[in-house]
């Protein structure tokens, strides 16, 4: 008789599990460049759903830049960064990023990553060994991206740092708990942009409370680097934030179009986290071609042609805030690109989704775990290659199937 392993009995319950709660996720493949159409089973589908903010993702700039990259540097960086890997490309670039947060970080340094889950990674678990074994306290925000919760479960596991939870709309209880903590390092750990609701953090409350118990302030500004701020420079801009407290964290593979993520800050602990940070002393350097098609994406967000572009999304919020209308369906407030329609059930949530790609449109159903019990959604996303017209007709498409979704049983 054949022997069965165990864990494969495990996996394949469980995954039926998933499958009964609507919770099972599935692979689509997408067949062209990223950008405002996608080319699914040979189904050209309207795209609402991609974090390509600015519609670099596919920019002929950047795309020459590539090629340029691969040239000069090939295509690949052969070691990590403290062995050999640190080409000059990423010096150049992580100087260029210091830049666009050296008026709001004093003496800020940059550290360049291959994704956002490093990052926050190496942020959080390095800066957390800055105290002795059980004397740091990290203040994460309930509804923090996954990448921060892990490296926060990481950092409590490795250093015995106390973990305080708390709501990011209402600051009440880190402040109370912050006046009762006499660990030697506090970390106030939360998503500049949530990106499930699209909403910000109240970030200079957040630094102002940092100032005052003396704490450290780490934003993960995946989604308003390079959409947020007259230059693009992110939510540090946009409110004028300058502060020795606050490490900055930003992807490069949403808005600026291509790959990867920094670390920013004062230039000491950015020095530690080169020294103790883990997963940057032990991964592999991106490959410089890369980094050099990230300094050319990063001119396109700070010239002329980014300030067009953030316009253009801001005129689509606008048109969505003042000409999308539900009956039923929750419409969530947000001035970013990331607009989410809540419809509660995983059952309805998916219903919708997949009348909107009968319709020819891609916007998938949102379920738990990525967000809360009860509030699986459709998270609808603006690029700036969408037109004022794409979107009254994705409108008029969305009112059509609310409407059919109410005629139907409540699932």
């Amino acid at each position: 008789m054949k022997k069965t392993f165990t864990a494969f009995n495990l996996a394949e319950q469980q995954i039926a599990q998933l499958d009964m709660q609507l919770l099972k996720r599935r692979l689509r493949m997408t067949e062209k460049p990223c950008d405002t159409t996608a080319l699914v089973n040979n189904r050209e589908l309207k795209a609402f759903c991609s974090n390509d903010y600015l519609g670099l993702a596919n920019h002929p700039e950047l795309v020459i830049a590539l090629g340029e990259g691969a040239n000069k540097y090939g295509v690949g960086s052969g070691s990590s960064h403290l062995i050999s890997g640190h080409s000059i490309a990423h010096e150049l670039l992580e100087k260029k990023l210091a830049s666009f947060q050296n008026i709001h970080i004093p003496d800020a340094r940059a550290l360049f990553f291959s994704t956002g889950y490093l990052a926050n990674l190496t942020a959080i678990t390095g800066l957390a060994r800055l105290a002795q074994q059980g004397e740091a306290s990290i203040y994460s925000a309930n509804l923090n991206h996954a990448s921060i919760i892990d490296g926060v479960r990481l950092a409590s596991a490795q250093t015995k740092a106390t973990v305080i939870l708390f709501d990011h709309q209402n600051l009440d209880s880190l402040i109370e708990s912050l006046k009762k903590d006499s660990n030697s390092l506090k970390l106030i750990v939360l998503d500049g942009v949530f990106s499930m609701d699209g909403d910000l953090a109240p970030i200079k409350k957040l630094a102002d409370i940092a100032e005052k118990y003396d704490a450290l302030l780490l934003i993960d500004d995946a989604h308003g680097f390079g959409v947020l701020g007259e230059h693009g420079h992110g939510i540090l801009e946009m409110f004028n934030i300058y502060s020795k407290r606050i490490i900055y964290i930003g992807t490069l593979g949403k808005a600026a179009g291509v790959s990867g993520a920094f670390i920013c800050g004062p230039s000491i602990l950015i020095e530690w986290l080169i020294q103790k940070g883990r997963p940057y002393i032990y991964s592999t350097a991106t490959p410089p071609a890369i980094a050099h098609t990230l300094l050319k994406s990063l001119q396109l967000i700070e010239g002329d042609e980014g300030v067009r572009r953030r316009r253009q999304l801001n005129q689509l919020i606008e048109i969505w805030h003042e000409e999308m209308n539900f009956s039923k369906w929750k419409k969530v407030v947000s001035s970013t690109p990331i607009q989410p329609v809540i419809l509660g059930s995983n059952a309805n949530a998916l219903a919708a989704a997949k009348l909107l790609d009968d319709a020819g449109y891609w916007i998938p159903a949102i379920r738990p775990p990525t967000v809360p019990l009860g509030s699986a959604r459709l998270r609808i996303t603006f690029s700036a290659n969408h037109s004022a017209e794409d979107l009254r007709a994705l409108i008029k498409t969305l009112k059509t199937i609310e409407h059919q979704l109410e005629s139907e049983p409540q699932l």
